[in-house]
C-alpha cells in the first residue's frame, strides 16, 4: 500500500509519547544513519521568542533575489504541512515529502537494506546497520530530519533553519550554522526553557558555534546570550552597536539599513507591522555575516517582494479591515499594540483572541488593551492537548478588559460575530496563536 502525506502525518504522530521530548541524542542517532551531512554550501539557523519566521522570509527573500537555490524549514504550518519546507521559494510536493519520510522511518526502525516497510509491506532502499535498534521520534524531530534529507538532496546554496524551541536542544541545532541568529528574547514556554530571560536567553544561544557570527535583533539582549557568545568565540553581531536601522522620515517611502563603511537605502517591506524593519534588518545582517558578494539589487528586491502569511495580514471586507496575526505572548501582543497605533482606524477595533493552554493570557490582554474596544473569546480546543475552551480562558483573564467578553465555540464563530458587530471603518484583530490564525485565514477564505 502506498501511503500519503496525510497518513505519514497521522502515523508520526502516533509514534512518541510526548509532542516535545527535547534533546539531541535520538535524532542525531537517527541523522547518523542516514548519513545526514551539512545541507547546502551555507546555513543561517533562526532561533528567538518572536519574529523568526519573518526574519527567515526575509533571508530566503533576499536570498533568491540574488540568485541563490534557497531552502527554507519552518514551523509550524498554518494550512498545510507542505508550508514547512521550501525548495527555490515553492513548498515541497507530498510526493517529496513521502520519499523524505520513508527515509527517516528506515533509519530509526534501524531496518537493513531491502527489509519490508512495517507501515506499507513495500522495500525501500535506506541502509542502516542490522544492529541499529529502533529510536523513538516526535512529530517535529521526523519533520526536521525529513526536511534536512530533501535539502541534502537538492543543490543548495543556502538552508534557512528556524528552531522550533529553545535552541540548545532544539532538533535543528543538529546542524552546525554558518551564522546564528537569536531575534528576541522574552517569556514564553518557560516551562522548558526556565523562568526568565537570562535563562531564555542561554537557551537560545545555544545555536551559536565556536568563531562563527552570532546575530542578535535587539538592542538589549540578556547577558547569558552575550557571555555564552564571549565564552565560545562568537563574534556577536548586535542590532543597535553593530548595524542600524533608520526609519523612513515622514513622507519618505524608504529606510536605511547601516554599518560600518555600508549603508543600504531599501523599500518599506509589504509586511505591516513597524517591528519588521527590525526583522528585515536581522535578516540583512545574517546575510552580510556570510561574507558573500550579495548585489544592493537583491536587498531590495528581497525586502521589497517579502510575504508571509498571518504577520499582521489584511483582509478588507465591505468597509471592515480584518487583521490575523499569529502573535500569542506578551511580546508579541506590545508589538501589535504598537502596529495598531501605527495605523489608526477610524473607527473601533475589535480583537478576537483564542489561545492555547499554556500562556500568559492576562500579560497578553494587558499589553494590547489600550488599543482594543471590544474583546471577543473563542476556545482553541481543536488545538488538542494544548487547546483552551473560552470559558476557562475568561476565567484566566480575570481582572482584565476581556473577562467579560463575549465567548464563542471556535474562530470562526467568534469572527463572524465580530463582522456583525463591526460598521465601516471599524477593524477587527483575530490572534492568539498560530491555530487561531489558521482557523481565521480558513474562514476568510470561503469568504
Amino acid at each position: 500500500m502506498t501511503r500519503t502525506l496525510a497518513d505519514w502525518l497521522d502515523y508520526i504522530e502516533a509514534q512518541h509519547p510526548k509532542s516535545i521530548d527535547m534533546g539531541l541524542d535520538r535524532v542525531r542517532e537517527v541523522a547518523r544513519r542516514m548519513q545526514l551531512a551539512k545541507p547546502a554550501r551555507h546555513v543561517i539557523t533562526v532561533a528567538g521568542t518572536n519574529g523568526k519566521g519573518s526574519t527567515v522570509a526575509f533571508v530566503e527573500s533576499i536570498a533568491l533575489a540574488a540568485g541563490w537555490k534557497v531552502g527554507a524549514y519552518t514551523s509550524p504550518h498554518l494550512l498545510r504541512y507542505n508550508e514547512r519546507v521550501r525548495i527555490g521559494g515553492v513548498e515541497a510536493a507530498d510526493a517529496d515529502l513521502v520519499a523524505a519520510f520513508e527515509a527517516v522511518e528506515a533509519a530509526r526502525l534501524g531496518r537493513p537494506p531491502g527489509a519490508p516497510d512495517r507501515m506499507s509491506g513495500e522495500t525501500t532502499g535506506a541502509a542502516p546497520a542490522e544492529q541499529d535498534r529502533p529510536v523513538s521520534l516526535t512529530y517535529f524531530e521526523y519533520g526536521t530530519l525529513a526536511a534536512l534529507w530533501l535539502f541534502g538532496h537538492s543543490g543548495l546554496d543556502l538552508a534557512i533553519l528556524e528552531v522550533g524551541l529553545g535552541g540548545r536542544l532544539d532538533a535543528t541545532n543538529l546542524i552546525d550554522p554558518d551564522v546564528a541568529v537569536v531575534t528576541t528574547v522574552d517569556l514564553d514556554h518557560q516551562d522548558w526553557l526556565g523562568a526568565g530571560r537570562e535563562a531564555i536567553g542561554l537557551e537560545k544561544a545555544g545555536i551559536a558555534r565556536a568563531w562563527k557570527p552570532l546575530v542578535l535583533g535587539e538592542d538589549d539582549p540578556p547577558a547569558s546570550v552575550l557571555r555564552h557568545a564571549y565564552a565560545i568565540g562568537a563574534p556577536a553581531i548586535r542590532a543597535g552597536c553593530d548595524f542600524f536601522v533608520d526609519p523612513p522620515a515622514e513622507g519618505v517611502g524608504t529606510w536605511r539599513w547601516r554599518e560600518l563603511g555600508f549603508e543600504l537605502e531599501l523599500p518599506m517591506p509589504p509586511l505591516a507591522a513597524p517591528v519588521q524593519l527590525r526583522n528585515a534588518a536581522t535578516a540583512i545582517a545574517a546575510l552580510r555575516s556570510l561574507d558573500e558578494d550579495i548585489p544592493d539589487e537583491a536587498f531590495m528586491r528581497g525586502v521589497a517582494q517579502v510575504h508571509i502569511n498571518a504577520r499582521l495580514q489584511r483582509f478588507a471586507l465591505d468597509g471592515i479591515e480584518v487583521l490575523v496575526d499569529v502573535g500569542h505572548n506578551p511580546q508579541a501582543a506590545r508589538e501589535l499594540a504598537a502596529a495598531l497605533l501605527a495605523r489608526p482606524c477610524i473607527g473601533r477595533t475589535i480583537a478576537v483572541y483564542a489561545a492555547l493552554a499554556d500562556k500568559d493570557h492576562a500579560a497578553v490582554v494587558a499589553g494590547l488593551a489600550a488599543q482594543v474596544d471590544a474583546w471577543l473569546l473563542a476556545s482553541s480546543l481543536a488545538a488538542g492537548a494544548r487547546g483552551l475552551g473560552a470559558d476557562e480562558l475568561a476565567s484566566r483573564l480575570a481582572g482584565t478588559p476581556a473577562a467579560s467578553a463575549e465567548r464563542y465555540v471556535d474562530v470562526a464563530t467568534a469572527l463572524h460575530a465580530a463582522r456583525a458587530q463591526a460598521r465601516a471603518g471599524d477593524r477587527i484583530l483575530v490572534f492568539g496563536s498560530f491555530h487561531a490564525a489558521a482557523e481565521a485565514l480558513q474562514a476568510l477564505n470561503r469568504t
